[in-house]
């Protein structure tokens, strides 16, 4: 039997999208309390089935897929150019493909302008209605409004209208902006991407015996196994420490491990690489909200999923990706490892000096690829001492010398030297785990 908020859930899932939902009425409509509404209505947004947005209230939307998430809806342009709706509301969770500047004749406009695409133009109503006609919905700019003709259009083909307070030039900007920061989202690999689905995973429940866990073993060879309850919800893990011993007709339920650690689907690789390392785990379950197993992520599938992204070109850059782009490598007179670049405008705090954030990156990445040439595999950083000693002023050529001073199996130990003018301008010791390849 499902909870009142599974319920919730439920009904909030199979609503249409645009579906406009309230706290009160889906407590009428489904005799619950408002109290318990809300939280559903909360939850519900977490997992992407509604969006709430001021003055238009919450709706329900439709997932985004990962491989088009460098496309906005029109409900996300409202929030960033803090919109108003002045007609086309119902078609507020449609996508658009591109925009296009309405700042050419209205004939040269509409050939840029065609169905998905939104048209930002000024108080120029024979372009707004040209537009929606076309499948175009409209940003009207400068604070204007539109005639009522284009509201009743835009209703009736459900394409929004929408009017910013902004001017043309700063709403093209911002929205530009979202795009490549939706581009650098995109790159981020979430276990939702890389882990093993409930179909194909292999678990074990509270009434399966210890010899279960001998036949799964025998079947997958390897020994980790999470725990579920008869509502698939994980209560603990099962692995060969557990049931060495043990009598084959005991429960699982009585030897398991309870509260073993997890990951949901939007957890992070780095998070799930960084708790695997950090914990020597070689598998964990992925669970939803409400506890209710999804499938499994092992080692495996993160160390594979690391080395990938290492291959795949950055589409939208990081502040991280602009720094360590820049680092050329070098070798000293010595022989020793080193790696050059530029202190650049972006690289800078304030006072016009190499800021404390883009200094810690660089030590990073300098370690990392040191690291990488000894092929020693990734590395999840425990702990940085850094010591400035001078400032490293716009435009200064550094040198970053990192050397190996400890290294085993797991664990590396290294010493980073900064230098400008063959001087010394900053230390650091690394301290970090490595993740075997």
């Amino acid at each position: 039997m499902a909870t009142k908020h599974e319920q919730i859930l439920d009904h909030i899932d199979s609503l249409s999208v645009g579906s406009k939902i309230s706290v009160r009425g889906i407590a009428k409509a489904l005799n619950v309390s408002e109290g318990t509404a809300y939280r559903a209505i909360k939850e519900a947004e977490n997992q992407d089935l509604v969006s709430t947005i001021e003055r238009v209230g919450t709706i329900r939307i439709e997932k985004k897929k990962r491989e088009n998430i460098e496309r906005l809806t029109f409900a996300e342009i409202i929030n960033i150019v803090d919109g108003q709706v002045l007609g086309g509301r119902e078609g507020l969770y449609k996508t658009l493909s591109k925009f296009v500047i309405g700042a050419m004749k209205l004939d040269a406009m509409m050939r840029y302008t065609e169905a998905g695409s939104l048209l930002i133009v000024g108080n120029r109503t024979n372009a707004h209605e040209l537009a929606v006609k076309e499948g175009a919905a409209v940003l009207v700019t400068g604070g204007f409004d539109t005639t009522d003709a284009v509201k009743r259009l835009a209703d009736e083909k459900k394409l929004p209208v929408i009017s910013t307070s902004y001017d043309t030039f700063t709403v093209a900007a911002m929205i530009n902006r979202a795009i490549y920061d939706q581009l650098i989202k995109k790159e981020i690999v979430l276990v939702n991407d890389i882990y093993t689905p409930f179909d194909e995973a292999k678990f074990l429940t509270t009434k399966d015996c210890v010899q279960d866990w001998h036949r799964l073993n025998e079947e997958t060879l390897h020994s980790r196994y999470p725990v579920v309850d008869l509502k698939n919800r994980v209560v603990g893990m099962i692995t060969s420490k557990d049931v060495i011993g043990k009598e084959k007709q005991i429960r699982i339920d009585k030897v398991m491990t309870k509260n073993p650690m997890i990951v949901h689907t939007k957890t992070s690789l780095a998070n799930a690489a960084h708790m695997m390392v950090w914990e020597g785990i070689e598998l964990m379950p992925v669970v939803d909200p409400a506890h209710k197993l999804q499938g499994i992520i092992s080692r495996q599938d993160v160390l594979k999923a690391l080395q990938q992204i290492q291959r795949q070109p950055q589409v939208g850059e990081t502040i991280d990706d602009l720094i360590t782009s820049q680092l050329e490598l070098g070798e000293t007179e010595n022989g020793e490892y080193s790696l050059k670049t530029k202190v650049t405008p972006q690289m800078t705090n304030q006072l016009g000096t190499m800021s404390y954030g883009v200094f810690t990156s660089l030590i990073t990445e300098s370690t990392s690829r040191l690291l990488t040439k000894h092929k020693k595999g990734d590395l999840v950083v425990e702990n940085i001492s850094v010591f400035f000693i001078k400032p490293v002023q716009l435009e200064s050529e550094i040198e970053i010398k990192p050397e190996i001073l400890e290294v085993g199996r797991k664990f590396a130990k290294v010493d980073v030297e900064v230098h400008h003018d063959q001087s010394i301008v900053g230390k650091a010791l690394l301290m970090a785990q490595l993740i075997d390849r």
